[in-house]
């Protein structure tokens, strides 16, 4: 990230106020890509774009009706193991598994679709071998 990009923590902490405050309860299931409001965040953690902040998120674990494990969805093209390539409306998404994170519903914007079960294996493949242990011993 260019350390001149402009950040507007401000105005995300006005939308973020309203989405504690609105509560609005989403009902969510395990493969389903929502526009979530990500926020504005630090350094090369990934943002939310537009005055909302919005970004797609793929939900890969409802934990609870209140919470769910997600992984932001860039369209650029990217490679390596932080990655996890698959189609969506006939376009190429990344899911961008090291910035998975734990996410409330009352984020979430509204429903994109979701994804086949085979692209959701995908994605949990590409979670657990970022996350597997790089020592044998």
């Amino acid at each position: 990230m260019n350390k001149n990009s402009k950040k507007n923590f401000k105005g995300w902490m006005e939308i973020k106020e309203k989405i504690h405050f609105q509560k609005s309860l989403r009902t969510i299931k395990e493969g389903e890509i929502w526009w979530c409001k990500i926020g504005e965040n630090v350094g090369s953690e990934i943002c939310g774009k537009g005055e909302d902040f919005l970004r797609p998120v793929l939900i890969v674990n409802k934990l609870s009706r209140f919470n769910f494990v997600g992984v932001p969805l860039t369209s650029k093209k990217h490679i390596g193991n932080w990655y996890v390539k698959f189609m969506f409306r006939k376009k190429n998404e990344y899911a961008v598994v090291a910035q998975v994170e734990n996410i409330s519903v009352y984020r979430l914007h509204y429903k994109m679709g979701e994804v086949p079960e085979s692209d959701l294996e995908k994605v949990l493949a590409g979670l657990r071998n970022l996350f597997k242990s790089k020592n044998k011993s």
